[in-house]
């Protein structure tokens, strides 16, 4: 890995599209799911897949919180030249990763039932949840290990690769989507089990370059280090959670709409959900695009090139908010009218309607992100944690009650927007105080060219 090759700039640009195109492909799994299940099954089934969302975006923020973690170390030991550490920490990681796999497999299977209702089943879609939580459950192992060597292929230097492996998991995932699902007529399930062999099929891909010649990470035998598993999880604990933000805020909306609206409503947020995964992603793509970039200048004590980048990543943040909300607010109804049946008029106006109002909160999310993931990449796991916890649990929920408090269901769809504005206050906080800590490290980077 050579990043010294290059233009900091171009390094910039070549980690942070392929990272990025593969959290957008990530995020159309389920919506891909979703989309043949709604036209191939019913809505009430759509509704499902999107209450069992949660524990896909689980399982991927188990592979992040390990897999960010990990690739920070190596970063930093391959910044250093010490190549035997970062190869014992990449073949711990996946071990780790291994057991966990097991535990969470046995673990949901022993309690299915009891996972479904927690997840928000309701009697009439307790059924398609339970059985599409089956499908994939076999290859939970899959789900994990895929999104781990994702992003340890991009801190091998090879983020091009990574997009090319998780591009065509994702076009066989379509494919067999649609002769699962439309074809042979399996329901959820047909869904489910197309997304784990694309996932099975990714892992393959990986494989294959970690075991050619030019791999810079290779498999080694492990030396076991609970320290550094333990600094992995401090580390990596920020990003499992800005992850799994999506999960828990589709847990919260599922229980309040059900509460306050009915299960219509539910319909409705799973659309929403779709997109605002996809813009969440994206931005968290930046975010761990530049990631090893900048885990590997800090590890050289090289303060001008990890502040630049942030410069950069925090630019490309602010271009992508405003393009996803303007592409919300005007697309609103053709988004809509994707999932939802012409007969069904009055849920899908209702539905664009509220998609608009929720489409605010993308204009502020995108910096929480960044900061978020400026203080993983220097290993301040405190901070991160402080600002991902307020996106993903902390605020959300505070801003659910204030709102349906304030407005009662209507309330609902604008705590998004309140939830980031609270957590933008702790975000600007906290770089203000590492910016003065750290001698206006912003203010100094703004003055160099580059």
């Amino acid at each position: 890995m050579n990043f010294d090759s290059v233009s900091l700039k171009k390094n910039f640009w070549r980690f942070i599209w392929p990272s990025v195109i593969a959290q957008w492909i990530f995020s159309l799994y389920t919506m891909v799911d979703g989309l043949f299940v709604a036209r191939g099954v019913s809505e009430v089934a759509l509704s499902a897949v999107n209450i069992a969302s949660p524990f896909v975006h689980f399982l991927f923020s188990v592979s992040l919180l390990f897999a960010v973690g990990t690739s920070t170390i190596i970063a930093m030991f391959l910044g250093q030249d010490k190549h035997k550490d970062a190869n014992e920490a990449y073949s711990q990681n996946l071990v780790v990763l291994g057991v966990i796999s097991l535990v969470i497999t046995a673990a949901v299977f022993l309690n299915l039932d009891s996972v479904a209702a927690f997840l928000g089943a309701t009697e009439l879609t307790m059924d398609y949840v339970k059985h599409y939580i089956l499908s994939i459950l076999p290859f939970s192992w899959c789900f994990i290990f895929s999104y781990s060597f994702e992003v340890l292929v991009k801190t091998d230097g090879y983020p091009k690769y990574a997009t090319i492996c998780v591009t065509l998991a994702a076009l066989m995932n379509c494919i067999l989507d649609y002769l699962f699902v439309m074809v042979f007529k399996w329901g959820v399930t047909g869904a489910g089990v197309a997304t784990g062999l694309s996932q099975m099929m990714a892992v393959i891909l990986y494989l294959v370059h970690f075991l050619s010649p030019r791999a810079t990470i290779r498999f080694a035998k492990p030396c076991w280090s609970p320290g550094q598993l333990w600094r992995v999880v401090k580390i990596g604990l920020s990003s499992g959670l800005t992850e799994f933000s999506a999960g828990i805020t589709v847990f919260l909306f599922n229980h309040a709409i059900l509460a306050y609206i009915g299960e219509e409503g539910i319909i409705s947020y799973t659309i929403i959900a779709y997109i605002n995964t996809i813009v969440v992603m994206s931005m968290a793509g930046v975010a761990q695009g530049v990631q090893p970039l900048i885990s590997f200048y800090y590890g050289r004590k090289d303060v001008y090139s990890y502040g630049t980048l942030f410069r950069y990543a925090v630019a490309a943040i602010v271009i992508m908010a405003g393009a996803a909300f303007l592409g919300s607010w005007a697309g609103a109804d053709g988004l809509v009218s994707v999932f939802i049946s012409k007969d069904m008029e009055e849920l899908r106006t209702y539905s664009a309607s509220v998609f608009r109002i929720f489409s605010i909160s993308f204009l502020i999310m995108g910096f929480n992100v960044i900061a978020g993931g400026f203080f993983t990449a220097i290993e301040m796991p405190k901070s991160a944690l402080a600002i991902t916890l307020g996106r993903g649990l902390i605020t959300m929920a505070a801003a659910l009650a204030i709102c349906i408090t304030a407005a009662g269901g209507q309330g609902i769809w604008w705590a998004p927007t309140v939830s980031e504005v609270m957590c933008l206050a702790v975000s600007a906080g906290l770089m203000f105080w590492y910016g003065k800590r750290n001698g206006s490290l912003m203010v100094r980077v703004a003055k160099q060219p580059g």
